[in-house]
């Protein structure tokens, strides 16, 4: 006789949406029948299963091939296969129809079991969007979005989507600002992207803003932002009618150091001093002398203002006699030939140094040497008009810190054209008392130069804070103030020959005292 088997669409869910076959076998005995219904290969599908597609894909695989044991029994060709609406299974009609059915079967199937099985009392669940097929699995398929919740007393994962917020809420992360509300932004110290504005006017438009604020910090913000994003020459013809910007800008290149677009600036609009300058500044950034002065000698020839025209060459020759100086010096200290050096070594180069400190050297280690000598004290006074007061009172500071008194005293004394010699000071004997002071030098030194001040309380003065006593004794007998006379003797030693030549003054009858 020929068996009939039933092709069961039940959209039993084992596995994803597997549609399953089984085959009942019209001549089976009653015992196979009921040991059949009562035992079973495959584990049961639950909602409780961990969601893992690598175990469902190896479930799904055992289904498929016990399903060919259960079917393809010795005498399956003798079998004709229907489906429930009596069509045969595998005709024409029937891939059609299944065809069509395929998705909105599994989903009728699903609530055909729920209506089955006892989960009358949970919620009833919602319809998923998507299934899934054995072939799904075999393609490697995504899922859906949403999926089901185990039916259990522990609450259920939510795997919806999120909404998506107000737009009022990510405008921060989506940079979507105007130009002024960038520039606020920036002000209040906010994070925002500039990449945005793309298109010349919208940079040049948020430069406005940003120069509208008055706030510096943001102005140079927005200019990195336009150095970075345009052309030199675009950025420079756009700031050149821009003061306000343009003055940030150059700031901004001195800080950080931009000396060639620095100096591209100045050549783009023409400030020839300016450039001059800035390349001028070059040299501190050159710490080899001999490449420092040729440095400095392309420099001589730049559109400098006539002031500064003279200063650049004064550092340069400057620089050229420090050379020569410092390599012969260094030549003679190693030799220790020379008293000067033997005594006071050196104890920095002179490379690089001021003028005022070169003199200072000069007169220091090179004070008698003649003046056609480069390291000279009266060559570098000619050589770069040094004015006699700035001389004088280099020299003397070095001559004092030697004790050289001769010196000291050789500094001040000129002759008239009658031959008179006369001490002159063109700082002021004042000065030269505190310098000599400062210097340790001996109290008939101080006594000297204290004399030859001219104002009368200055004297006094320098005469009580120095301790000089024969000068406040001379100048008070020259003053004839016995009141004077007398206070002072009691700050003199007792027994002292200050003392008794106060008194001397004091009981002799040829001065006449005013009080």
């Amino acid at each position: 006789t020929t068996g009939l088997i039933v092709f069961f669409q039940s959209g039993r869910p084992l596995g994803a949406g597997v549609r399953l076959g089984l085959g009942l076998r019209m001549n089976r005995t009653k015992g196979d029948e009921e040991e059949y219904w009562n035992s079973s290969k495959f584990k049961a599908f639950t909602f409780d299963d961990e969601d893992d597609e690598l175990s469902q894909l190896k479930e799904s695989k055992r289904a498929v091939n016990s399903l060919r044991d259960f079917v393809d029994d010795d005498d399956d060709d003798d079998l004709e296969r229907v489906s429930w609406s009596g069509e045969p299974v595998g005709s024409i009609s029937w891939s059609i129809r299944e065809t069509a059915g395929n998705s909105g079967s599994t989903h009728e199937g699903r609530e055909q079991l729920k209506s089955r099985n006892s989960f009358s009392s949970y919620a009833q669940l919602p319809k998923p969007t998507s299934t899934y097929s054995l072939s799904s699995f075999f393609r490697g398929k995504e899922r859906s979005a949403y999926s089901f919740s185990a039916l259990s007393d522990t609450p259920a994962k939510s795997y919806a989507p999120e909404l998506g917020r107000p737009k009022g809420e990510y405008r921060d992360y989506s940079n979507d600002w105007s130009p002024s509300d960038t520039v606020r932004r920036l002000r209040k110290g906010k994070v925002c992207s500039l990449e945005r504005f793309r298109s010349l006017q919208d940079k040049l438009q948020l430069l406005e803003e940003a120069v509208s604020m008055h706030d510096g910090n943001v102005i140079t913000a927005v200019l990195i932002f336009l150095k970075r994003t345009l052309s030199k020459e675009i950025l420079f013809r756009e700031l050149e009618v821009r003061q306000v910007a343009l003055r940030h800008l150059i700031h901004f290149l001195k800080e950080i150091g931009d000396q060639k677009l620095l100096l591209d600036l100045f050549r783009f609009l023409d400030r020839t001093e300016e450039l001059a300058l800035s390349h001028y500044r070059e040299h501190l950034n050159i710490q080899d002398p001999d490449k420092r002065k040729e440095f400095l000698k392309t420099c001589v020839g730049l559109p400098f203002s006539a002031e500064d025209s003279a200063h650049i060459q004064d550092h340069y020759t400057l620089l050229e006699r420090q050379i020569i100086i410092e390599a012969n010096d260094r030549h003679l200290e190693s030799a220790g030939q020379t008293e000067i050096f033997r005594k006071h070594p050196r104890k920095a180069s002179i490379l690089n140094m001021p003028l005022v400190t070169t003199l200072f050297y000069s007169c220091f280690y090179h004070y008698t040497e003649a003046e056609g000598t480069f390291s000279s004290p009266i060559n570098l006074k000619k050589t770069f008009k040094i004015p006699d007061k700035q001389y004088v009172l280099t020299a003397l500071a070095a001559r004092a810190k030697l004790r050289a008194w001769n010196d000291v005293d050789a500094l001040f004394t000129t002759k008239n054209w009658l031959g008179y010699t006369k001490k002159r000071a063109p700082i002021g004997f004042h000065r030269v008392v505190e310098i000599l002071h400062k210097n340790n030098a001996p109290v008939q030194i101080l006594q000297e130069y204290v004399n030859l001040v001219e104002d009368v309380d200055t004297k006094l003065n320098l005469a009580t804070k120095f301790k000089c006593h024969d000068v406040v004794i001379d100048t008070y007998r020259d003053l004839k103030d016995r009141q004077q006379l007398l206070a002072y003797r009691s700050k003199v030693d007792k027994g002292s020959a200050e003392e008794e030549k106060i008194d001397a003054l004091l009981s002799s009858s040829q001065i006449r005292w005013k009080n």
